[in-house]
């Protein structure tokens, strides 16, 4: 016997409505389709030199005492934005911020950050806590993502709440979505996060 659908015919569903559903992930993710499953992921490396990386960690250290991270708009100015802006020039990549995105009634949004390299997609969602539910709507966003441009077959996302990042990928042709067991902490991690979004953005 099928289960009954969670998500209601007639209601439109924005990006952040499905941060406050109060279904579990895999549930809501079967809505569309998708598996989910959380594993070790394999993510690129980069090893190119990173000439402003202990600045940039420098920098943070030094701003963290001075501010209280209790808003959304505080982790994006203090601890995402500065990472994402030098990652894009790293990676002569393009940034888009509140990046509107309209498939259908049930896919449609701002995604919070989007960095477009030459061949591959990063989809960035930040959220003030609950990283669980950040996740699910990340997912989202990038179910709407592979809709909207049929040519994504393979995806990388993260959410993070500024000192905590965790990753995904989305797998079309599988039609799975699959959430990285691990965390990295900013700022002790950050360099290995900056490598790894670098590595995400030059891979072939």
């Amino acid at each position: 016997m099928s289960k009954p659908s969670i998500l209601q015919t007639d209601r439109a569903y924005t990006f952040p409505s499905y941060f406050e559903l109060p279904y579990e992930s895999e549930d809501i993710l079967a809505e569309f389709d998708y598996s989910f499953a959380r594993k070790r992921l394999s993510l690129p490396q980069s090893d190119r030199a990173l000439e402003k990386i202990r600045e940039l960690q420098q920098r943070i250290e030094e701003t963290l005492p001075l501010i209280r991270l209790s808003s959304e708009a505080a982790r994006r100015e203090t601890l995402i934005a500065p990472v994402l802006l030098d990652i894009a020039r790293y990676c002569q990549c393009q940034l888009r911020i509140e990046y509107p995105l309209q498939v259908n009634n049930r896919l449609k949004g701002s995604l919070d950050y989007l960095l477009r390299s030459r061949n591959q997609l990063l989809v960035i969602e930040a959220k003030n806590d609950d990283l669980t539910r950040g996740f699910t709507q990340l997912s989202v966003e990038l179910i709407a993502l592979s809709e909207w441009d049929s040519s994504l077959q393979f995806l990388y996302g993260a959410v993070t709440i500024g000192d905590i990042w965790i990753f995904g990928t989305l797998d079309k042709e599988e039609r799975k979505i699959e959430q990285d067991v691990r965390s990295f902490r900013v700022p002790d991690d950050l360099e290995i996060l900056v490598r790894t979004i670098v590595g995400i953005l030059e891979k072939e």
